[in-house]
């Protein structure tokens, strides 16, 4: 599946292009670089902010499917062309993967089959019998997910005892029980909040057209008896209370339950966004739109409105074909487009630059109200969301990128975001020194057990790749500002301590080993360590280990998994992952190494007339093993940062 060799850089042909990377600069890198700067300005938004797709598996666009059935609110030309979506995604073997060219997913290609089937796919026709086939080979729907499962028992397609007993009496526990929403990462507590509304009250789908799906159980799912497999000891302990509760739930009074359910309703009424949704992201924003409904909420209320207006925000809409993204990413992409013009050509793109701070400044968070504060109430804000508007939940990593390219621009205006900022960044550091995505300390483990969390995703626990942008930032603007050092010095510790015993590190938030080593390199560049440091050698030494034949960088999805063989491995190079390794080299003072000079070869080469590169594949985790993501932006702004980069390294000499 993978290539194991690394480069051979011992051979002449190499060892000559080490010689001669000292004294010229590669043939049409300055107009590889203008054709990418080009293309990427003129995707400029004008009012000055950059979006690009956000594109995940077919779980959402079939979930868009289903939303129409449970409302019998059905667009017949919207579903026409995400059904035709969906079928252009299916995998040889007739299932369909979480990532492009993985494996089949059980809990994915139920959805897909069902949704498909509501827009009218017969179950003879080929794609459909291959793909029934697929899920009965897997053991059938009852083996999918809780979230599918929630959604397969609202439309009664199997019992309510085939899901996780989630209570809307949830809402009214102390904050010192072992779970409460504070304890539980914000997407997950968004997307639960209206979904405890929708099972307690067992909501049905009104199914206009009366759809099913019995055919893809393999024991009737009234006589299934194993919806919940038993993972680990404390798993078994979590059955044993999730049984309890419901054989006691006729003694909860009515009114408990009233009080609890206006409180859940209160909950994401402060939290609905406006048009850009609940925690800005697809799952919340659908569970809160159908949980209104089922409330008794009119078709016409101010909120019932917004919600959806937010869902079908999400949508792109194609001449043949439609999607919905999960989420939308407009200062992720415009952090990380910055930086790449920055270096691109830092005069020449003032104007742009310029345009795209003073938006980025104009949706800053200050004093808002954010689950954040629940730990640090005291701390001022000051941090970016991901999307175009979340002010509830505000992105460590984000904030991180923005004020980074902010202070690295040099402008007049800046230095009060920018401080904001890393401010805000210090007070959210957790206890052993890194950062999680949107909390401090977000570090129950254990919940993970529960039978509700058996994606493993509950939790927002520090990782190496935020922390290590939190590093750079610090580090960047500490040079005249010495009361950010002891927090980072505190963040190198961590990252130190978590370096991987080959020399790489973990991406969380991106495809994987490459990216987590590249996000540390570029982190470290800004500290005071010498590259001398093991942390440099021994990640360049990783770095240069898994270069491929074709000089070329990728990475599979699959090293989310525990197989170290696909640690930095894939079966072809990407561009946007021989960026992020050649960025990592040249910080770590290999910028004159073969293997960076092959990397650069490998982005001239495949450079597009157009000047960017279309990479096919996924990008990054939004959870690892459960739930990837393809930014249609990376092979727009990474390799042209890596190619200019490497440009002006070379002039330095």
């Amino acid at each position: 599946m993978f290539t194991e060799s690394p480069i051979d850089t011992s051979s002449p042909e190499m060892q000559n292009n080490h010689a001669n990377s000292n004294r010229q600069p590669h043939s049409g890198l300055n107009a590889a670089i203008e054709r990418a700067q080009s293309k990427l300005l003129s995707l400029q938004n004008p009012a000055g902010y950059w979006v690009f797709e956000l594109e995940a598996d077919c779980t959402i666009p079939a979930e868009y499917i289903m939303m129409m059935h449970y409302l019998d609110d059905i667009d017949e030309t919207l579903q026409g062309k995400i059904a035709v979506y969906l079928r252009s995604r299916q995998s040889e073997d007739g299932s369909y993967p979480l990532f492009t060219g993985g494996p089949g997913d059980i809990s994915c290609s139920v959805k897909v089959y069902y949704a498909l089937k509501m827009a009218g796919d017969a179950i003879h026709e080929p794609h459909m019998k291959r793909l029934r086939e697929w899920i009965l080979s897997q053991g059938g729907a009852a083996r999918a997910n809780v979230f599918t499962r929630i959604a397969l028992a609202i439309f009664e397609q199997l019992p309510w005892r085939g899901v996780p007993y989630v209570p809307v009496e949830i809402m009214l526990l102390p904050s010192w029980f072992p779970f409460h929403l504070d304890k539980v990462s914000y997407w997950s507590r968004t997307t639960m909040v209206p979904l405890f509304i929708l099972c307690t009250l067992k909501a049905k789908a009104k199914n206009p057209r009366n759809v099913g799906i019995l055919e893809l159980f393999v024991v009737h799912p009234d006589e299934e008896k194993h919806y919940f497999p038993e993972r680990t000891l404390l798993n078994k302990m979590f059955l044993g209370l999730d049984f309890l509760g419901r054989i006691t739930r006729p003694l909860i009074p009515g009114r408990v339950t009233e009080l609890a359910i206006q409180k859940a309703v209160d909950w994401f009424t402060e939290r609905l966004n406006g048009e850009d949704g609940l925690g800005g992201i697809f799952p919340a924003m659908v569970n809160a739109y159908e949980s209104m409904l089922l409330l008794g909420f009119p078709k016409d209320h101010p909120n019932v409105l917004i919600a959806r207006q937010s869902i079908d925000k999400l949508l792109v809409i194609k001449d043949n074909e439609a999607y919905c993204q999960p989420c939308l990413s407009p200062v992720w992409d415009t952090g990380l487009a910055s930086l790449a013009l920055l270096e691109s050509d830092k005069q020449g793109n003032a104007a742009a630059l310029n345009h795209a701070y003073d938006w980025l400044k104009s949706v800053q968070l200050s004093d808002e109200p954010g689950d954040w504060r629940v730990r640090c109430p005291g701390l001022a804000g000051g941090g970016w969301a991901f999307q175009f508007a979340n002010p509830h939940y505000p992105d460590v990593d984000d904030t991180a990128v923005v004020a980074f390219s902010m202070a690295e621009s040099g402008q007049a205006g800046m230095d009060e975001s920018i401080h904001r900022a890393t401010r805000w960044i210090v007070g959210m550091q957790s206890k052993n020194g890194g950062y999680g995505a949107f909390d401090v300390d977000n570090t129950y483990y254990y919940l993970n057990e529960i039978p509700f969390a058996d994606h493993g995703a509950l939790l927002d626990p520090p990782t190496v790749d935020v922390s290590a942008r939190c590093a750079m930032l610090m580090a960047r603007v500490s040079k005249d500002h010495a009361e950010y050092l002891p927090a980072l010095q505190r963040t190198i510790d961590y990252i130190r301590a978590d370096q991987e015993a080959d020399g790489s590190w973990f991406g969380r938030w991106g495809t994987n080993f490459i990216y987590g080593t590249w996000s540390v390199l570029l982190g470290l560049e800004q500290t005071g360590l010498p590259k001398t440091d093991p942390m440099y050698t021994k990640a360049a030494a990783w770095l240069k280990s898994v270069q491929r034949e074709d000089g070329g960088w990728g990475e599979d999805n699959l090293s989310y998994h525990d197989d170290k063989k696909f640690r930095g491995r894939y079966h072809f190079s990407t561009a946007f992952q021989t960026a992020w390794a050649v960025l990592g080299l040249i910080a770590a003072g290999e910028v004159h190494s073969p293997e960076v000079r092959a990397g650069i070869d490998f982005l001239l080469r495949n450079q597009q007339a157009d000047g960017v590169w279309n990479d096919p594949c996924f990008t990054a985790p939004g959870f690892p093993r459960v739930f990837y993501l393809k930014y249609h932006g990376y092979d727009k702004f990474f390799p042209l940062w890596a190619l200019a980069r490497y440009r002006n390294e070379l002039a330095k000499q």
